[in-house]
């Protein structure tokens, strides 16, 4: 059970840290101007495919997966929505 708590708590710690890259990637995006956050997207989209080529030749679970696609979406369309 010991090994279940410090797994879950560890699962836990990941998220946080997941959780405050996130804002500040979307902080960054929100603060370019427009013309750099063009190159950023779409250099953002080339790597993600790249990143999606990879996770389709490895063993990695489906939620794994989909949350990768579903964070690319939401990325993309902050970046594409950030005001100038």
């Amino acid at each position: 059970m010991k090994d279940l708590q410090e797994a879950t708590e560890r699962i836990c710690e990941l998220k946080g840290s997941l959780i405050a890259l996130d804002a500040l990637v979307t902080a960054m995006l929100r603060a370019m101007p427009a013309e750099n956050r063009l190159d950023a997207l779409t250099r953002f989209e080339w790597h993600a495919e790249v990143a999606r080529t990879m996770l389709l030749h490895e063993p990695i679970s489906d939620h794994t997966i989909a949350a990768f696609e579903h964070d690319v979406k939401r990325l993309q369309l902050l970046a594409a929505t950030a005001p100038n």
